[in-house]
């Protein structure tokens, strides 16, 4: 729980009220390619929900930042490198950005209703 004043509850809403949904949909991705990579849909499903649940606990235990420990997960050249790379090309944080930026607005007018 955060008590957050009136002015920053559509930014809650954006980050917190639609977040859930940001995380499932990043785990559907995953388990779609571990699917299109040779996984069966059980493992594939299994590993990508442990996976998040895994980095969420590591972030909350050990109180570094996501930027840090993602950092600690990345060799140089690299499997994860790789994958980040094509994160960073693809401009993976604009698009949370503007998904967010979407979610903000939408809940701006909801409130104005």
């Amino acid at each position: 729980v955060c008590r957050v004043e009136e002015k920053e509850i559509d930014a809650v809403t954006a980050l917190s009220g639609s977040g859930p949904a940001y995380i499932f949909l990043m785990i559907e991705s995953m388990v779609q390619a571990g699917i299109a990579q040779g996984l069966s849909p059980d493992i594939a499903h299994h590993l990508a929900v442990e996976t998040v649940a895994g980095a969420a606990e590591l972030v909350k235990q050990t109180g570094e930042s996501p930027a840090q420990l993602r950092e600690n997960v990345t060799s140089p050249n690299g499997t994860t490198f790789a994958a980040l790379e094509s994160f960073r090309e693809n401009h993976f944080s604009d698009i949370v950005r503007k998904a967010m930026d979407a979610a903000h607005a939408r809940s701006i007018e909801l409130g104005q209703s």
